[in-house]
Parts: structure tokens; sequence; C-alpha cells
């Protein structure tokens, strides 16, 4: 699947630049997609930037270059990039789609614009895989927490802990807080009454 997207990627790219800069420049953007794909995003995103200033990248490179912003926890930069093309990505696979969901939610959730990473987490839900969903309907709860709706809170806390115990029952220490945590929204829903 990786060398198929590599290979669309790089037969896409070519077909946009010039003749004489073809060679150099797709030889940078394999090298890019090569360190993206072994995990070395700063690397990534050294290349894709010079690139990007060169020839403004499709919006599907401009999603790895959020995600490598992502990675590099530089997460103003990562929302930037990936709240303006995620519209543009529609026509990819629900996983692929998922996932700058995910890094553009996580970004702002770490930024604290939490009205900005709801939707973002809400719509990832709709696209992901089932073992993908503890982190974002912990993520969501907390989100709830902030703003004291403790309901929706305990809602989301009560169905992140069934995927943990579900797909991740290792993470011990997670699920301990969750169940606190569904405590504490019970206690706060109890005293309101």
């Amino acid at each position: 699947m990786r060398i198929l997207l590599f290979g669309i990627a790089m037969i896409l790219w070519s077909a946009c630049l010039p003749a004489q800069a073809q060679s150099s420049d797709s030889e940078r953007l394999g090298m890019a997609l090569e360190y993206f794909q072994g995990g070395k995003y700063h690397e990534s995103l050294l290349i894709l930037q010079k690139l990007d200033r060169k020839y403004r990248l499709n919006p599907r490179f401009r999603a790895y270059m959020g995600v490598c912003y992502y990675y590099e926890w530089d997460y103003a930069n990562a929302t930037a990039c990936l709240d303006s093309v995620i519209p543009q990505l529609t026509a990819f696979s629900p996983q692929e789609r998922s996932f700058y969901y995910f890094a553009d939610a996580e970004s702002h959730f770490n930024l604290h614009q939490y009205a900005q990473a709801l939707p973002l987490y809400e719509q990832m839900l709709t696209l992901c895989r089932d073992n993908e969903k503890p982190d974002a309907y912990y993520r969501i709860a907390f989100i709830y927490v902030s703003r004291e709706e403790w309901i929706p809170a305990l809602d989301h806390f009560q169905s992140a802990l069934v995927y943990y115990q579900r797909y991740r029952p290792d993470e011990t220490a997670r699920i301990t807080q969750i169940r606190n945590m569904i405590n504490g929204c019970c206690a706060k829903i109890n005293n309101r009454d």
C-alpha cells in the first residue's frame, strides 16, 4: 500500500514540475516521503517546506507537512496547515483522513483550543477503526470536563473505558484514571441534584 501511494505521489508530483527541475525536485520529494514513512518527520518537513515555497504543494503533501509539524510539537503550524487542507482531502481513504483529523484535533487540544478540537475528534470517530477510538473519546470527555458539562463528559469517559478495555487492556494506568474520572463526573452530577 505504501509503495502504491508513493508511486502515485511521484507521478502526480512529476506531472506538475518543469522538465529541468523534475529530476532533482522529484528526488527531493521522494526523499521527503521516505523520511516521512520512516518517522523522520523533521527531515521530511525541511524538504517539504522548501518544495512548498517553490511549487505550492498539493493538499496531500501539505497534510504531510501538517503531520510533521504535529510530530515536532509545533501545534500552531500543524493546525494552520491541517485546518486549511483537510476539507480538500475527501477523496482519500477514511483511515488516512482520520489520522489528519486526529493530528489536527490533538494540536488544537494541546493549544487549549477545545472548541476547535471537539468537531475534529468527532469527525475522526466517524472515519477511524475501533482500536483508534479510545484516545478520541478520552480527549472529548476532557473537553466536556473543561466546560463543566458533566453528563456528556461521563458518557465519553464511559465510551473511552469500553474501548480501552477492549482494544488496549494493557494500559492499566489510563483505565484506572478513566474510572476515577467517571466517579468524579458522577459525584458532580449527584451534587447538582
